[in-house]
């Protein structure tokens, strides 16, 4: 039974392992496994109101305003009517609940739309349309081309060869690339014969749910014979169907169960260090309250044991109050409601709204907007905008985040000549913009028209049939494992494993040699024109080892040759000598390549003798049908005919950033945040993303790489890391050696260490899984933040949620983690702040963020514009009003000695009820909504105006002892000054007005003029809201108080009005005028005073950048010319290929082609390559 979504009732056991059948409903229902619905609201219409209630009223000032109202319900120690508390209860708890309504209806409307979604699933013999919510482990479903995947399912059999599938990952790791699935043989034969399918009874034994989106395991018996099945026979929830007509799949994990609801983390309840210091304030401020309160209850039992015992006949005891202590022991109670507005209700009404508005303000930036695909920036929650403005660390993603997941074919260098940059008439080299005129390719109709080229000297080699020229090309449009379709003659799309083949292959294309079809013992290529068919006798494949590919081939004239690519270091090993001084000047062009943050690829080729390679294809073939040491047999004859190869250059592909992501990182790193890339990719490709994008580059002292096999190894890697950054850390006089020994480890909080340089850390996944275990985490944690950067590669979804774990554990620091795919959701949860990059890559990372957009390039726009502002204005906000309401209620405190410590309050009733529902809501909320020290240009120029908010400079304890002085002080002035002015005064009639009601008139106006002036000292940036709400809140309160205390209103409320003709008679005197002008004086200039020469004493580094900026706006500087941030650097790219050792065997085999085509094969791949395969983990 479900009662107020809490499940009561027998628990349900931990599952340990997984056993269903497949077409029996009957049999899977007996364990209760989840259905297909997902849940992601809190709420239903009936638990809604008990619910949301008990969650406010957990916050400590709810439950307190709560106590207050009970408390005022009670006649003897009620001093103040219960309106005043209950009106803004009830608002409070209205704007909050109306909020968590508005957010769990969407979450509802979001899960509905999912739930309903239509599937075809095979009941009875036949398909039937089924919402996805209705779907159960065990159905048998079927799905068609660019269906999304239902639930987890084993693959059956699919309408391809060999029942492979193609599916796109983009929701679950942000690749758009292909992956293939393949089914087993024994269930591919069912095929789409639905009678075969409805009969089939396999039975499954699995693992239990988890989140490793790259591992599953698990067996099929079926008519007796068990089978193993492993991810490749999967497809997960979250992927879409591509380039397949249909597939059938058994449902194994349905809804919560399935990899990507698993790997959806718990949503945390994320709350800013301002909450936090404002619930620890609040406290404080509440046993502040209590002193007072105690204070004045301990005076009025002594007043009345003095003085009001022998007074009683004028002031008789209220009924039952019989002794002096009792009637203190009242007092205590009735002062606590008087002086409750140290901690007032509308502190938090106001916060809420100051936090909306400044998420429209995101919602509503045109610069942030990104017209591409119309996708504005979002605030998804409203609670965290001030921490924006503290960021300390960023972890972020790199395949989408920071890149495009584009490759681009930028140059290359042929027989010592390097293309693909652009010369001017003077030999100069120019910058390539959008106004370069580009290589027409026209001459060549197969020319892919989205590819783009500078150099025309290329196209010319190629036109005058330069030999070295063709060879290159033809090498690439044959060296490689992409496979090409061909649906409409002409219309060529490749789907290559991994983008970096696809760019090479789509290169030769375009320069006349186009990779055109292919069969397992073929490769059709035209070659300018010419259709030539290569023989395809051996693909070399690539592993991790090798990086390197080969294949052999022979052309239509007979020729056998091999062509070979791969990464220098390994290729310049296998060259013939005679290729010496063509190596020294590749090297050069690599060498610049690589300082431009390049992929680089040698390329090589070997003519080989038709003996030979007979006797070396015989045992090519004894080796590859060996049954021991296969694997080895065939690294050595690879090698063998891997050698004296004849360099032909080298190709140098830009993996696209995103666009302004060096200039994005550069700034950030101006305002002391620390960048952390977590990513899956291999580490060659992960460092090389560093240095194109600024984050790592040749100034640095040492980039280290922690890449140890075992424990030991990365322990030591990490403390020769950190000895050398910072020598003095390993004495026993360090600071945090100390502290280390001092307290447990648990509880310690590292202070930031400096270290004597520059530094990178790169720390790979099984290195990082010994580094963040319990002994080691707090080596990794000092090392790492010593360094300006640090790059994860290879790591798991959980491990990147790990490393942010660690870092918010020892470090006091605010932390925001940025990504795009299912595995970097956990990231995001984890963090302090989430941020999805919303696009083509899925939405899984933005329906789990905090806020989203589309470019990494608004993260700066983020956080040193909105971010700041928000922080600065929260901080601003949170100042003045604690100090408008301790100068507020302290002048009834310093009354209280004046009247017997009577619980009398000092204003009227009306005034105390408005003074912070109306006369200063809307000027604080002004300078909250629009105040802004610098305007977002020059937040952008100086990042340094970021730091301050990093330390927690602008509101922290301090700041609040501060302000809480200031009130008291104000408070001080506001009852002396009107009660000395008022003291035995008369009006110049004569008459005298030293009465109760012109004093509190005098002390409220006081007041109310004092707070005016505040906030117009503390407003820096004046618009004319700010000028019509403070205006407009003195003129209301002078409207509302003349209209209150006119004869009018006594004679309709004679009860409700007693202030009777006060402001028409007190209002009216200059000596009161007077008086008000003084009092306004004294609390003023004290403040001005401290402003002014702590400006020019000791002004802080943000004072110093507002100078500058002043300066700059006086003089303004000429425009700098806009630079490209390039590096130089001798380091070359250690890039290898990215796709799937074993491929080659597949292509050979023939077990992906497609046979239906008439112009070639129509096959795709990208099996869960390499490269991309550890994204997902």
């Amino acid at each position: 039974m479900s009662l107020f979504g809490l499940k009561f009732g027998k628990k349900k056991l931990k599952e340990e392992e997984r056993q269903l059948q497949a077409n029996n409903r009957d049999f899977n229902l007996q364990f209760e496994y989840a259905n297909n619905s997902i849940k992601t609201s809190k709420y239903n219409f009936f638990t809604f109101l008990p619910l949301n209630l008990f969650e406010q009223f957990q916050r400590i000032a709810n439950a307190y305003f709560l106590f207050l109202l009970i408390l005022q319900l009670i006649p003897q120690i009620s001093s103040l009517a219960w309106f005043t508390t209950v009106v803004p209860l009830v608002l409070v708890l209205a704007v909050s609940g109306v909020k968590d309504a508005i957010d769990d209806f969407n979450r509802h409307k979001s899960d509905k739309h999912v739930n309903n979604r239509p599937v075809q699933v095979l009941i009875n013999g036949m398909l039937k349309e089924q919402k996805w919510m209705n779907v159960q482990v065990g159905d048998i479903i079927k799905l068609e081309n660019n269906n999304f995947v239902t639930a987890d399912l084993l693959l059956l059999s699919s309408s391809e060869p060999h029942s492979l599938t193609y599916i796109e990952t983009a929701e679950l790791d942000g690749e758009t690339n292909l992956k293939v699935k393949q089914a087993l043989t024994v269930t591919a034969e069912l095929g789409e014969d639905l009678q075969k399918l409805t009969e089939f009874n396999g039975e499954i034994r699995c693992e239990a749910p988890n989140n490793k989106l790259d591992k599953f395991t698990g067996t099929l018996t079926l008519r007796g014979e068990k089978y193993a099945l492993d991810n490749e026979k999967m497809l997960l929830r979250g992927c879409t169907i591509r380039n397949t007509e249909w597939c059938f799949g058994l449902v194994i994990y349905a809804g919560p169960d399935t990899k990507l609801m698993q790997n959806s983390g718990k949503t945390t309840f994320k709350r800013t260090s301002i909450d936090r210091l404002m619930n620890v304030l609040v406290l404080v401020i509440f046993a502040f309250l209590a002193l007072m309160c105690l204070i004045l209850a301990i005076g009025n039992g002594i007043w009345e044991h003095d003085k009001g015992y022998y007074f009683q006949v004028y002031l008789p005891w209220a009924e039952g109050v019989n002794s002096a202590p009792y009637s203190g022991f009242l007092m205590f109670w009735s002062y606590v409601i008087i002086l409750n507005t140290v901690v007032p209700i509308s502190l938090y009404v106001s916060v809420e709204i100051i936090r909306l508005g400044n998420s429209f303000y995101i919602d509503w930036d045109r610069k942030m907007y990104y017209p591409l695909n119309d996708t504005p920036a979002q605030a998804r929650t409203t609670t965290l905008n001030e921490e924006l403005g503290q960021i300390k660390y960023i972890f972020s993603d790199k395949t989408g985040t920071l890149t495009q997941n584009i490759m681009c074919f930028n140059k290359c260098s042929i027989n010592g000549k390097s293309y693909g940059d652009v010369y001017d008439m003077s030999g100069q080299r120019i910058e390539i913009n959008e106004n370069t005129e580009k290589v027409d390719f026209s001459y060549n109709p197969l020319a892919d028209p989205k590819f783009a080229f500078y150099d025309h000297s290329l196209v010319e080699a190629v036109k005058l049939n330069d030999v070295p020229t063709h060879r290159f090309f033809r090498l690439l449009s044959l060296c490689h494992t992409v496979m090409p379709e061909e649906k409409k003659e002409g219309n060529l799309v490749y789907q290559a494993q991994s983008p970096d083949e696809g760019a090479l292959v789509t290169a030769a294309r375009n320069f006349g040699f186009v990779f055109r079809a292919r069969t397992p013992e073929t490769i059709t290529v035209v070659e300018m024109g010419e259709t030539k068919i290569y023989k395809l006798l051996a693909i070399l494949d690539f592993n991790n080892v090798r990086k390197r590919m080969s294949v052999i081939v022979r052309s239509p004239e007979g020729d056998l040759t091999l062509y070979c690519k791969g990464a220098d270091t390994i290729l310049y090993e296998l060259l013939h000598p005679s290729c010496n001084s063509l190596k020294e000047e590749t090297t050069e062009h690599l060498n610049e390549f690589a300082g431009e943050g390049l992929r680089t690829l040698v390329v090589a080729y070997k003519s080989l003798e038709e003996d030979y390679f007979q006797d070396w294809i015989g045992r090519h073939h004894e080796a590859s049908t060996a049954l021991e040491g296969r694997e080895d047999k065939l690294s050595e004859l690879y090698e063998e005919i891997e050698k004296d190869l004849m360099l032909l250059g080298a190709t140098a592909i830009e993996d696209k950033l995103q666009d302004g992501v060096p200039q994005t990182i550069e700034t950030l790193a101006k305002a002391n945040i620390k960048i952390w890339v977590l990513t899956g990719d291999k580490q060659e490709t992960a460092m090389n993303i560093g240095y194109s994008c600024n984050l790592l580059n040749d100034d640095m002292e040492d980039v280290f790489v922690i890449e140890g096999s075992t424990s030991d190894d990365v322990l030591n890697e990490l403390r020769n890391a950190r000895k050398k950054m910072k020598p003095d850390s390993f004495l026993d006089s360090d600071e945090i050696n100390i502290q280390f020994q001092k307290s447990s480890k648990n509880q310690i909080i590292l202070p930031d260490e400096q270290a004597n340089g520059v530094y990178g850390l790169v720390i790979t996944g099984h290195s990082l899984a010994y580094a963040l275990e319990g002994n080691m985490e707090l080596e990794l944690v000092r090392t790492a933040c010593m360094c300006k950067v640090v790059i994860c590669c290879r790591v798991t979804p959980l491990q990147k949620a790990q490393v942010v774990e660690l870092v918010k554990k020892y470090k006091k620091a605010v932390t925001l983690a940025i990504g795009d795919g299912a595995n970097d959701v956990s990231m995001i949860k984890t963090a302090h702040i989430g941020v999805g990059i919303s696009g083509q890559e899925g939405m899984q990372a933005v329906l789990s963020s905090d806020f989203s957009f589309a470019q990494f390039r608004y993260l700066q726009r983020l956080l040193l514009v909105h971010g700041r502002w928000s922080y600065i204005r929260m901080c601003k906000f949170l100042k003045y009003f604690f100090y408008k309401n301790f100068a507020f209620t302290l002048v009834h405190f310093w009354y209280g000695f004046f009247s017997g410590f009577s619980a009398q309050t000092v204003y009227d009733e009306w005034f105390i009820t408005l003074y912070n529902l109306v006369y200063t809501s809307l000027p604080v909320l002004g300078m909250s909504l629009f105040d802004q020290d610098v305007d977002d240009h020059w937040s952008m120029v100086f990042p340094q105006l970021y730091v301050p908010g990093q330390q927690n400079l602008y509101f922290n304890k301090v700041v609040f002892v501060k302000c809480m002085l200031q009130g008291i002080y104000s408070s001080l002035i506001l009852f002396f000054i009107p009660y000395g002015a008022m003291y035995n005064t008369v009006r110049s009639d004569g008459k005298a007005i030293a009465d109760y009601q012109s004093f509190a008139l005098m002390a409220q106006t006081c007041l109310l003029i004092v707070v005016s002036v505040q906030i117009g000292l503390d407003t820096s940036y004046w618009t004319v809201v700010n000028q019509f709400f403070i205006w407009g809140s003195l003129s209301v309160y002078f409207a509302i108080t003349f209209t209150m205390y006119s004869d009018g209103m006594y004679l309709i409320f004679t009860a409700s009005f007693p202030f009777i003709g006060t402001a028409r008679n007190t209002l009216s005197q200059p000596n009161v005028w007077l008086a008000i002008f003084l009092s306004i004086t004294l609390c003023v200039l004290p403040v001005v005073g401290f402003r002014f020469l702590k400006a020019q004493l000791k002004p802080t580094p943000s004072d110093k950048v507002l100078l500058k900026i002043k300066e700059a706006k006086k003089r303004p500087p000429p425009p700098s010319p806009k630079r490209r941030l390039r590096r130089t650097s001798t380091r070359r790219s250690g890039y290898a290929f990215s796709h799937q050792h074993g491929f080659g065997a597949l292509i050979m085999s023939g077990r992906n082609m497609r046979p239906k085509s008439p112009f070639a094969t129509t096959g795709t791949f990208s099996p869960n390559s390499d490269k991309y395969k550890h994204k997902g983990l």
